[in-house]
């Protein structure tokens, strides 16, 4: 469901007013006219968090992302009020959405995932790294980490992961004759190239197989074992390894298609 705010925006006191009026009511209230109520309190304070989501934007994440994640925050933050506890709504509403946005950010916005650790603190080393560019060279990784008292390998991976988070076009060029970064990663022998369609055409179906299954193709395949060596090694016969290899190829075969993995 889409919720929106109604097209005149109430002035700050005449919403903490109603918020905590309806509030109230909600809190005594049960069912579909509990469900009413909260809904209101919602679109009472959508614009709240429609802001809240605005003061992350440009930043590898689509706003539209950032304002369901906040409104969900939002909804929550309603459901879960204690109006015993005597404070007004958005002191608890507030700091409820910007927590699900920063943790959306972690989560979600990652094109490469470093450490949680390296997730955490992140942004306060990319932070005082450009802070310390603006007033001259840029710092090193050992003096980040002594002013935000963090251990010097911890800065270290978090500048290394300032690409993760959002990466380089391959398109922008990086030499002197404006060649972009893809032309680097090109190669006259089409061997790796096939090696990965490869990986990405089996890799679903290998996923389906059993525990066992994969055991049996990664000692026949990667560790280069015989059948005979296989079998000994789950306490079978050759021929009865040979069977159990050509099921599980049989069993990609047919996933993949019947010409996709070679005999």
């Amino acid at each position: 469901m889409t919720i929106s705010a109604p097209d005149e925006t109430p002035s700050r006191a005449m919403r903490r007013e109603e918020t905590a009026r309806l509030l109230q009511e909600a809190s005594t209230a049960t069912g579909k006219q509990r469900d009413e109520l909260i809904d209101q309190v919602i679109v009472l304070n959508i614009g709240v968090a429609h802001a809240i989501a605005h003061r992350y934007r440009n930043r590898s994440v689509p706003v539209e992302d950032l304002e369901q994640v906040a409104c969900m925050a939002l909804v929550r933050a309603a459901q879960k009020f204690d109006v015993d506890q005597n404070r007004d709504f958005l002191t608890y509403a507030v700091p409820t959405i910007s927590g699900e946005i920063k943790r959306h950010f972690r989560d979600q916005g990652w094109t490469i995932r470093p450490p949680r650790r390296v997730q955490e603190i992140q942004s306060k080393v990319i932070h005082a790294y450009h802070r310390g560019e603006e007033h001259g060279a840029p710092p090193s990784a050992d003096r980040i980490a002594a002013q935000l008292d963090l251990p010097v390998s911890d800065v270290s991976e978090a500048l290394q992961a300032e690409g993760c988070f959002r990466p380089v076009s391959l398109d922008v060029p990086v030499t002197e004759d404006g060649r972009p970064a893809i032309d680097q990663l090109t190669s006259e022998d089409d061997a790796d190239e096939r090696a990965l369609e490869a990986r990405l055409l089996v890799g679903p179906a290998l996923r389906l197989l059993s525990e066992r299954d994969r055991k049996i193709l990664h000692m026949r395949f990667v560790e280069d074992r015989t059948q005979q060596e296989i079998g000994d090694a789950l306490g079978v016969t050759q021929m009865q390894a040979s069977r159990l290899l050509k099921r599980i190829l049989d069993q990609l075969r047919s996933e993949l298609g019947a010409d996709a993995v070679p005999a």
